[in-house]
């Protein structure tokens, strides 16, 4: 839900913006004009072939793409796969925005500064007074990329200038800034981000803000009333609120490979709400909204997500206190199940076969690469991603593991170091 693009890096310090462009997609486009014939003409036969050709290739690139969407079943060690639905973390992320956010400057850790979760109060409001309660509390931000940039929302956690939002809405940035309700832009420093949880603090320079009351997530029951802040498109529409009900808790949805346990709404959530606040009928913030669900056959309404304000807590007191998450161990790996139906097809074995794998992984630095199928390990027969997470299980950074792998016809013994997982995402 990140996003609207600038078409070029905005220039000028605090106060810059760009122009959001959006896409209209028409019903049909309209036919090329006629052609007129001249009489006698040899080119109709070259023409047929060409059209022929065309569809031959057009066919080929279809297979492929199903075979593909097929292998994207599962994901293995923590890396991805997918299904026909996709879950967009509000936007998809833009061409110029790839691997972390080490490119942002800094700011302290190790302050004591921790999120308060508040009890439940007994007074219900009016969505009147939940909007006037928090709309002070929601911020826009902007993220520069170079060639281009993107803009999302976030949470104003304390008065002297912590900030919430998502980690996908600063991934690749070079600048980041903070736009206030009173329309005060602040630059931000970063303090942490964690790509598996999606979730990043930013520290500006203020006080005297009004933070957000933040509320325990493990009290919300399906039904519930739900509202959401934030600034669908971008800035121009900052500071919408939509509402709907809690349609699940405890969600399990695959993102990018990991399983993240959400919050699922039905209020409606679009670009540019990442990172902005699902509130319960108490005005207390109850998770964190970050992507929505699309499908390639047609639209999807009414499934957004959020994460849960308990997950926030603890995720963002870690980034706080060290900068990063830990306790991710990964092997840096992109895989999919290889069964026996596409291992006949392909000409390869069963296994799980290696989508692609982290550059600085040590992974990578043993010579596992795309296209290897693995066999074992552990000295255990792996035949699905699912074998090798459980194998996983229990290894911390640090630990060694042992695979079989197949490749040109031959088997290869490797021995990978499980790393941090943050060390892969800076």
């Amino acid at each position: 839900m990140r996003t609207d693009y600038y078409t070029t890096a905005p220039a000028g310090g605090p106060g810059r913006t760009g122009t959001p462009r959006y896409t209209v997609i028409p019903f049909e486009a309209p036919p090329p004009p006629e052609e007129k014939k001249r009489r006698g003409s040899r080119k109709a036969p070259w023409i047929f072939a060409v059209f022929l050709v065309l569809i031959v290739a057009l066919t080929t690139l279809t297979l492929a793409l199903s075979w593909m969407l097929g292998q994207g079943g599962e994901s293995a060690a923590g890396e991805s796969g997918g299904n026909y639905y996709t879950t967009i973390p509000i936007p998809v992320p833009s061409a110029t925005a790839s691997g972390g956010v080490t490119d942002l400057e800094r700011a302290p850790t190790g302050t004591g500064v921790t999120l308060a979760v508040a009890g439940l109060p007994d007074e219900i409001l009016s969505y009147q007074e939940i909007y006037d309660r928090n709309i002070a509390a929601i911020a826009s931000i902007r993220a520069y990329q170079t060639g281009g940039g993107a803009t999302g929302t976030g949470v104003v956690m304390t008065a002297d200038g912590y900030i919430i939002t998502n980690y996908h809405v600063i991934q690749g940035s070079y600048e980041v800034e903070v736009v206030l309700f009173d329309d005060t832009v602040h630059r931000a420093l970063l303090v942490g981000g964690d790509q598996t949880n999606d979730l990043a603090v930013l520290k500006i320079d203020a006080q005297n803000l009004t933070p957000a009351q933040f509320g325990n997530s493990d009290l919300l029951q399906v039904g519930e009333p739900a509202l959401a802040i934030g600034n669908p498109l971008g800035e121009e529409l900052r500071g919408t609120m939509t509402d709907g009900i809690i349609s699940a808790i405890s969600r399990d949805v695959n993102v990018d490979g990991n399983t993240m346990t959400l919050i699922q709404t039905t209020a409606a959530l679009n670009s540019g709400n990442s990172g902005g606040a699902l509130l319960n009928d108490r005005g207390q913030v109850v998770g964190i909204t970050n992507m929505k669900m699309t499908s390639y056959s047609g639209s999807v309404e009414g499934l957004g997500f959020a994460i849960p304000t308990n997950t926030v807590k603890s995720i963002v007191d870690e980034l706080i206190a060290y900068g990063h998450v830990r306790g991710y161990p990964t092997l840096g790996i992109l895989g999919s199940t290889m069964d026996a139906q596409r291992a006949a097809a392909s000409g390869l074995v069963e296994g799980v076969y290696v989508q692609s794998v982290t550059a600085g992984s040590d992974a990578e630095k043993q010579g596992m690469r795309s296209g290897d199928v693995i066999t074992e390990c552990n000295g255990r027969a792996v035949t699905s991603v699912d074998d090798i997470n459980a194998i996983k299980e229990g290894f911390q950074a640090g630990d060694v593991l042992t695979f079989r792998v197949y490749r040109n016809g031959e088997y290869l013994d490797l021995e990978v170091r499980l790393v941090e997982r943050y060390q892969l995402d800076q």
